[in-house]
């Protein structure tokens, strides 16, 4: 079985998470420049058995679309003409705010919890895992 690899896009950097070959555990992979996301990817891809990209939809409290919501739109569409791969949207609101309290309960110290790669990288974290639990 093929991984799944997870994006939280933002417009500086992107968070990135992959399964387990057996897609049971996400884990965090790495945080890259957003400049340089889709070099990462071809790369990654060319290493690494991938089946499906899902991608962190950010929607508002009430289910509106966010100022980049059109962005991600267009990353999407991007993304599957570029790679031929499904991507799947999942909705990833509270996922930053997700992230940081995992870093507090992890026992981070504040200076570490300040590190945006590592809410980045968690929080694509938490939109994989949350795409696990509703695939199963």
């Amino acid at each position: 079985m093929a991984k799944v690899i997870a994006l939280d896009y933002g417009t500086k950097r992107t968070g990135i998470a992959v399964t387990d070959d057996l897609q049971i555990i996400a884990s965090g992979l790495t945080t890259v420049r957003t400049h340089d996301l889709f070099d990462f990817l071809k790369d990654y891809f060319l290493k690494n058995d991938v089946e499906k990209i899902v991608l962190g939809e950010p929607k508002r409290l009430d289910g509106s679309d966010t100022h980049s919501s059109s962005a991600v739109k267009g990353l999407r569409k991007k993304l599957g003409t570029t790679f031929d791969m499904e991507v799947v949207m999942i909705d990833e609101r509270f996922t930053s705010k997700m992230a940081f309290q995992t870093m507090i309960d992890s026992g981070l110290k504040k200076k570490q919890r300040q590190n945006k790669e590592l809410v980045d990288e968690i929080s694509a974290t938490i939109i994989l895992q949350s795409y696990l639990e509703t695939k199963s």
